[in-house]
């Protein structure tokens, strides 16, 4: 399992976040083991796909060999690019010179350079347009999302701050997703969460519903049916139509069992068991958890609304829900009943666009009533 190195009481982050882990079922550790960590070796080919697919930070899950991976291959076939798309990737910034990503970014005020490449939110930050990634998850991370899709646009905002409160890392978490929503990003990943909901997030997130944007969640990893009212994880229970809620699962299709899940809370699976990705310092690694199953679905939606840009969120997470591959081991587990199928979304997206068929409703969607909205708290 993963381990919970940094506590903040009563606000937790997804467990993927504050826990490095290489395999769940082995002891806990407390930092990235190194003979894990490899370097950069391989030159970049002619395709970008295959490029990406052939580089040292692509997973399992994109792997085309892998009959559990997402099934990426053929929606790259089937993807045709309309609209350049922006996903805002919350959490603890980036490693602006990767070379997977330096291609990838977003600046706060229009083109990435080396003096902006995002926003840092987080407590006590240094300066405000150089989000600086000193954790390795949000490079992580944004990683995987460019692993699916190689074309986009990646605008890191950085809240965490290992050496702060709970309430601080609210607070930023706060204001970076009111800059992403007042931004318009297309889709914002957001992998963190707790177990109370907070008012101006909610009023946030429903600002970000209207105005279309899907919000990616993390449902967290704390072994838990986050159906249970007592075992909700924010933002992922909060139930807003434009909030798509993500599990794991592994090799094995079997579901993490550090992962959350619920029937009705959590829509769908996605790969998230030693997961293959960038980390700082132009370096690869192994990462276990829903932070990184968000992160796959985060890249097909925004394969979705480049080649769909009059798509809602909505539609979008329908789209996503419905289109999901059934498996047995996620039967009542989530409202979807499966994993993530990029190349099925992407040709359903299609038929979406053209009028052909309409998306199925989402599951869940009747079913998710926000929850009692207080403030979170910290002793």
């Amino acid at each position: 399992m993963t381990k919970n190195i940094f506590k903040a009481p009563l606000f937790t982050l997804a467990l993927s976040l504050i826990g490095l882990s290489v395999a769940h079922a082995q002891p806990r550790v407390s930092s990235i083991r190194p003979e894990l960590l490899k370097k950069v070796t391989k030159t970049p080919k002619p395709s970008i796909e295959f490029d990406v697919i052939n580089s040292p930070y692509a997973s399992w899950g994109v792997m085309p060999q892998e009959s559990s991976s997402i099934n990426l291959l053929g929606a790259w076939k089937k993807f045709e690019k309309k609209k350049e798309v922006v996903v805002a990737v919350i959490d603890t910034g980036i490693d602006p010179n990767h070379p997977f990503l330096k291609d990838n970014l977003k600046g706060a005020k229009g083109s990435a350079s080396a003096s902006d490449y995002g926003m840092d939110f987080s407590k006590s930050a240094v300066n405000e347009y150089q989000p600086v990634d000193q954790h390795g998850h949000g490079t992580h991370v944004s990683g995987i999302i460019k692993s699916v899709y190689p074309d986009v646009k990646i605008l890191s905002l950085k809240y965490y701050n290992p050496k702060a409160s709970g309430q601080d890392n609210l607070d930023s978490t706060i204001k970076a997703l009111r800059y992403a929503v007042e931004a318009n990003v297309d889709i914002i990943n957001y992998s963190g969460g707790g177990p109370e909901p907070a008012i101006e997030e909610l009023r946030i997130l429903k600002e970000a519903e209207r105005k279309g944007i899907l919000v990616v969640a993390a449902a967290g990893n704390e072994e838990s049916n986050i159906d249970v009212k007592k075992n909700a994880y924010y933002p992922a229970s909060y139930g807003l139509s434009n909030i798509i809620t993500v599990t794991a699962h592994d090799q094995s299709l079997q579901m993490l069992s550090s992962s959350n899940y619920g029937a009705k809370s959590v829509d769908i699976s996605a790969p998230g068991y030693r997961i293959k990705s960038a980390l700082p310092g132009g370096r690869s690694g192994f990462l276990t958890g829903t932070s990184q199953a968000t992160a796959f679905v985060s890249g097909v939606a925004a394969m979705l609304k480049s080649q769909g840009p009059g798509l809602s969120a909505a539609q979008m997470k329908q789209i996503i829900v419905a289109s999901a591959k059934k498996e047995n081991t996620m039967a009542g587990k989530c409202s979807s009943g499966g994993r993530l199928d990029a190349t099925k979304a992407v040709a359903d997206s299609v038929n979406e666009i053209s009028g052909r068929k309409v998306a199925q409703r989402d599951p869940s969607s009747k079913k998710k009533t926000p929850g009692k909205i207080v403030y979170r708290l910290t002793k």
